[in-house]
C-alpha cells in the first residue's frame, strides 16, 4: 500500500487532477470570459473575438487529450 492514497497511485491521482481539474478550470474561464463579454457590451462580433481568441489555447490542450486517447499515448 506504499505510494497510495484511497488506493490510487500518485499517477493515478495526477492524471485525474490534470484532466478534471484543469477542464473545471477551463470551463470557469469560459464563464470569466462570458462574463466579460457581458459587462463590456462586446456585441455579437466583439464576443465572438473573445471566445476565439481568448479560448484559443484552451482549444490545444483538449485536443492534446484527444488525439493521446485515439493514438493510446
Amino acid at each position: 500500500m506504499e505510494g497510495t492514497l484511497f488506493g490510487f497511485t500518485e499517477a493515478e491521482l495526477a492524471e485525474f487532477g490534470v484532466t478534471f481539474g484543469l477542464g473545471a478550470f477551463m470551463l470557469y474561464m469560459l464563464f470569466i470570459i462570458g462574463e466579460l463579454a457581458w459587462r463590456s457590451k462586446a456585441g455579437k462580433l466583439g464576443t465572438f473575438t473573445l471566445f476565439f481568441v481568448l479560448a484559443f489555447g484552451m482549444l490545444g490542450f483538449v485536443a492534446k487529450n484527444i488525439i493521446q486517447k485515439l493514438w493510446g499515448i
